[in-house]
């Protein structure tokens, strides 16, 4: 028999393995270093360096180190140590999970559209704004419940109000502190909106004494402003360069001690094809006879024009506005 040196029988002595057993070696190819990869010296499911990785009965392994998958590793769980991180390649702390399980992204986290509850965002634990809230304040809102989630100035909230109060008189715009202007101009008028404009007036005070204030109409959005005299009347059909806002007996005042004119004005229906009128009460103040005295001032002026009024701009008979401030309101449409 090739391969043998005596018979079977002969090789028997000293072998616990059977002939059998010993024929399953046959065509192995590893080598002696090969075969001792299996001997890791340790208890199963140790991980020992440079050897077979083993699984215990639990089918666990332990201190196994860096594991790279090339395709998708599927887990039922995992767990990071303490202070441990999760990342990418580029970024290998883009998740950092302290001890006691807060999460801190590295990078600002990106969420799906629609993925956040309202139930899920706590403001109670916010810190209070501590101050009056002013126009360029933000809010969230949902843009026509359609479920995209838009930013708005607490303005447009104060807009929205005001159109939803009928009749209701609504903050336009104010000239601010008046140093020595030539006029006053006002163009937020809007026929969609408004129906009817006020405006305040508050120790408005010529620079050339002894003049009149008067508003100027305008239809091009303040590109031009009629002066005309006789385009206007007054009571009593009185030709007049423009609506009268102080006429009385006299001009105001602008010497040391007179405060110039304080009072009220309304614009009525400009945005319409007819008449545009005004009409104005208030106080002017005069030195006269060494002391302070208010004369009662009224007007009532009609635009011979059926006109839309857009602009309006305000201006004494002759000289600057030296001081004062002006404010326009709308009255909203109901």
């Amino acid at each position: 028999m090739a391969g043998y040196i005596g018979n079977q029988a002969q090789i028997r002595s000293g072998l616990s393995a059977t002939i059998d057993e010993l024929n399953i070696i046959d065509g192995v190819t590893a080598t002696t270093a090969e075969l001792n990869y299996n001997d890791t010296g340790a208890a199963v499911g140790t991980v020992v360096a440079s050897k077979t990785v083993t699984a215990d009965a639990n089918k666990d392994v332990a201190s196994l180190r860096n594991v790279t998958a090339t395709g998708v590793a599927t887990v039922g769980s995992v767990v990071v140590a303490d202070g441990g991180n999760i990342g990418a390649a580029s970024d290998t702390d883009s998740l950092a999970i302290a001890s006691n399980g807060v999460v801190t992204f590295s990078q600002a986290p990106v969420f799906p559209d629609g993925s956040l509850n309202l139930a899920d965002l706590d403001i109670d634990g916010g810190t209070d704004i501590n101050a009056a809230l002013v126009d360029a304040d933000l809010m969230i809102v949902d843009d026509g419940a359609g479920g995209t989630n838009r930013k708005a100035t607490m303005s447009r909230l104060a807009t929205y109000m005001g159109t939803k109060i009928g009749g209701g008189m609504e903050f336009i715009s104010s000239t601010g502190a008046i140093s020595n202007a030539a006029t006053a101009i006002f163009t937020g008028f809007d026929s969609s909106k408004y129906d009817h404009y006020a405006f305040y007036f508050q120790h408005v005070v010529p620079a050339t004494d002894d003049v009149i204030l008067y508003g100027y109409h305008s239809t091009d959005g303040g590109s031009s402003y009629d002066t005309t005299d006789g385009d206007y009347h007054n009571a009593g059909n009185t030709n007049t360069t423009g609506f009268n806002v102080s006429y009385y007996a006299g001009g105001v005042g602008s010497a040391s001690g007179e405060y110039g004119v304080s009072g009220l004005a309304h614009l009525y229906a400009p945005h319409l094809a007819a008449f545009t009128m005004m009409s104005s009460a208030g106080v002017v103040t005069q030195l006269t006879d060494g002391g302070i005295q208010g004369q009662l001032t009224a007007g009532a002026t009609a635009r011979l024009a059926a006109e839309d009024t857009d602009a309006i701009k305000f201006a004494f008979g002759s000289g600057n506005i030296e001081s004062g401030e002006i404010t326009m309101f709308g009255i909203v449409n109901s």
